[in-house]
């Protein structure tokens, strides 16, 4: 199953990416040497025994070169592609590329690191108040069939700075697509990031990624996630709060139709006293669509005072439509305070009935519990720009009318 794609990183490493560093080098070298001794994972495994990978490893995948689109960069931040940071940043791509998504907890993050090239480079400098977002764009290209692509995205977030950022995804309605994604986040003491992910591709898009953050003392993370395309989505997100008093809030939002596929297994892990955590997933599925969810929450010894919260509901539309669930919690130290909870099930008939009983047609009832549910997360989201434009999307997809035109 990984001869093709083993195949596919000799060409790439005879093909120009000998003019990287040497580090960088023998980084792609044990990349592809775990993805070539581990293979891909397979519904025997633990982690993946609710999304089967085989479809990906079927498909003669042929690597494409991809770039990250950007807006303005306000002042204070860098942005930049990787190659470029690689010359005038190269010390701080060392210190902290590869150094927390790695290569042994994941057979996709190997084969990502395998071809690590098209990345980019997101620096807010000490004490920097960011106000203006930064907005990355990256699509896959449609040139080529079966095209795959490893994006990589790098944000270093120094003392004391702040900052917004949208990270979006999107591909070619029709095509048939792998995007294999990792993003590593470095919150140093004091910072603060808000963070939206945007995943929109087509129906028969693949689409893999690891979302992987380190927080330092009294830094804030607000990450809010959103998959809306895609045959088969898997998301690892994995957060390390290692500094005392870190502060993460996790929110997650699926719809999904026919026959498409979203699995979220999130990690959240306090190593350092007086941690926060509160994490939101809410997932809507319609036809045969499937939504599978995995939250682990781990209290290192040590780590006194924590608070950690884990909730995640879902919705199903149709009779065909399955949602699993799987929060768990693990605790090593004896004062914490940590809770989780989970549901599973229809609309409510009840609402229903109250909106049909004030004229409101069925359909639209429907339609309006359903936008209710999503805009739950979606209420969540404070960057300028990416609430308005995450809500025209939802609404277009449950056929709900958007405002502006409601009020036309």
């Amino acid at each position: 199953m990984t001869a093709h794609f083993v195949g596919q990183y000799e060409a790439f490493a005879g093909n120009g990416a000998a003019a990287a560093p040497p580090w960088l080098r023998e980084l792609r070298q044990r990349g592809i040497a775990r993805f070539t001794e581990v293979g891909f994972p397979s519904t025997r495994s633990e982690q993946w025994r609710f999304t089967n990978v085989q479809p990906i490893a079927d498909i003669a995948f042929q690597r494409q070169s991809v770039r990250w689109e950007t807006g303005p960069t306000p002042p204070g931040a860098t942005v930049m592609p990787l190659d470029q940071a690689l010359q005038q940043q190269p010390d701080l791509v060392r210190a902290h590329l590869a150094r927390y998504a790695l290569v042994e907890e994941n057979p996709f993050t190997a084969l990502a690191t395998a071809f690590l090239a098209d990345g980019a480079l997101v620096h807010v400098k000490a004490g920097a108040v960011i106000e203006q977002p930064i907005h990355l764009t990256c699509r896959i290209p449609t040139g080529t069939a079966r095209p795959m692509a490893h994006p990589r995205l790098l944000v270093v977030v120094e003392r004391g700075a702040q900052v917004k950022l949208v990270e979006a995804y999107e591909a070619t309605p029709a095509g048939v697509s792998l995007t294999n994604a990792v993003t590593e986040i470095v919150l140093e003491d004091g910072a603060q990031l808000e963070l939206c992910r945007e995943q929109r591709e087509g129906e028969r898009s693949y689409h893999i990624a690891t979302t992987q953050s380190h927080q330092g003392r009294d830094s804030r993370l607000v990450f809010t996630t959103v998959a809306l395309g895609g045959a088969l989505v898997r998301h690892d997100i994995n957060a390390v709060l290692d500094g005392t008093g870190a502060y993460l809030i996790l929110n997650g939002l699926s719809v999904l139709r026919g026959h498409q596929h979203v699995d979220h297994h999130t990690t959240i892990v306090h190593a350092q006293p007086h941690g926060e955590s509160h994490e939101y997933f809410n997932g809507v599925f319609d036809d045969e669509s499937r939504g599978v969810f995995n939250g682990r929450i781990i209290v290192r010894p040590g780590a006194q005072r924590t608070d950690s919260k884990q909730t995640n509901n879902n919705l199903l539309l149709s009779d065909a439509a399955r949602a699993d669930s799987q929060p768990q919690l693990e605790i090593y130290a004896d004062d914490v305070k940590c809770t989780h909870g989970s549901t599973v099930g229809p609309l409510d008939e009840t609402a229903l009935f109250y909106l049909k009983s004030r004229g409101i047609g069925a359909a639209e009832a429907r339609g309006l519990l359903t936008y209710g549910f999503g805009a739950d997360i979606l209420d969540r989201v404070a960057i300028p720009g990416a609430r308005a434009r995450l809500d025209r999307q939802i609404r277009h997809r449950l056929g709900v009318p958007d405002v502006e035109a409601g009020a036309a």
